[in-house]
């Protein structure tokens, strides 16, 4: 029996949301790959649209659900970060409540009807329209987080940060927290930002999301030739055997007032504890409100592009050693 390939849409909280659903010759697990979880972080969409066409000439073991586009309201407003409907952010809501506002409807069936029942997840991110990042995957601390970090050494991008739970962790009501409550080894990868389509951003969704069929044994060849922890790539793969760097927390920093952000260092430049970060100035320049000094040695792991900064504004997300 060849791999097929079946495209409809799914009653997700009352909107018609794309699935591709890629079922193998042979049985194997069932991956489940989620984009557009936030309404203009185009180049995950793309990459995983281009991603999910490719399956259907593949030598696929077990089933595959992809969902290119999942926040349609979002997507269709053009709306960074949250759902124009209730102004909440979708990545906050899971696993979400069948009585709530719309994000909370939305994160409830998207968990129950996608992600429960999974044996894997991969959450494809990239920098919303006034972010610029640096391409990294985080996993969840928990029972399945050693297949976690598994399928993050495998998407092959250059760090990983892995994140506690309790008061300290930077986010919470993520898919992947979701899903690694519920036991499901799952990753949110980053690539890609600034609303942009750049197609190497694209390329390492694309090659990460082939890299974790091979690693869960999807591809018909065995597991071991996946990536392992020593970050060496599969044949065929281009990425290199640089091990990625493993980061152990995800310090978000915002500002106190609001003005004008000026960073003064870029994402993915390794940065000292007590280095100038950027400054919130006022908006004719003629005063510094606040200078963001960096709270731990680490990388920025994506920066606030634009210069308007409300009060309690997000800044920039550090990963710290």
């Amino acid at each position: 029996m060849p791999t097929t390939v079946l495209r409809r849409t799914l009653d997700l909280a009352g909107l018609d949301v794309p699935v591709v659903e890629v079922s193998g010759a042979s049985d194997g697990p069932r991956l489940t790959v989620i984009a557009g979880v936030h309404g203009c972080e185009y180049a995950s969409m793309a990459a995983v649209r281009q991603w999910s066409a490719s399956l259907a000439v593949r030598d696929l073991r077990g089933r595959v659900r992809a969902v290119p586009v999942l926040n349609l309201p979002a997507f269709r407003a053009r709306s960074p970060f949250v759902i124009p409907e209730d102004g909440k952010n979708l990545n906050r809501c899971f696993p979400g409540d069948p009585a709530g506002t719309l994000a909370d409807r939305l994160a409830h069936a998207t968990f129950t009807q996608l992600i429960t029942g999974s044996d894997a997840l991969i959450d494809a991110h990239c920098g919303d329209l006034p972010e610029a990042l640096e391409p990294f995957a985080l996993y969840e601390a928990g029972p399945s987080e050693e297949q976690a970090l598994a399928l993050a050494i495998a998407y092959g991008l250059g760090y990983i940060i892995r994140q506690e739970a309790g008061p300290d962790r930077a986010v919470g009501g993520t898919t992947s927290a979701a899903a690694a409550e519920a036991g499901i080894p799952a990753i949110t990868a980053e690539a890609g930002g600034c609303g942009l389509i750049e197609q190497e951003a694209v390329d390492l969704h694309v090659a990460g999301l082939n890299r974790v069929l091979a690693s869960l044994g999807m591809l018909g060849e065995p597991a071991s030739d996946a990536a392992g922890p020593d970050g060496a790539a599969p044949p065929g793969d281009e990425r290199g055997t640089a091990r990625p760097v493993v980061l152990s927390r995800f310090i978000w920093l915002r500002c106190d007032e609001a003005g004008w952000w000026q960073p003064a260092v870029r994402p993915g430049e390794t940065v000292a504890e007590g280095q100038l970060l950027g400054t919130v100035s006022t908006l004719d320049g003629g005063q510094v409100l606040q200078s963001i000094m960096a709270p731990a040695a680490g990388v920025p792991m994506f920066i606030t592009s634009s210069p308007a900064v409300a009060a309690d504004g997000l800044l920039l997300g550090l990963g710290a050693r």
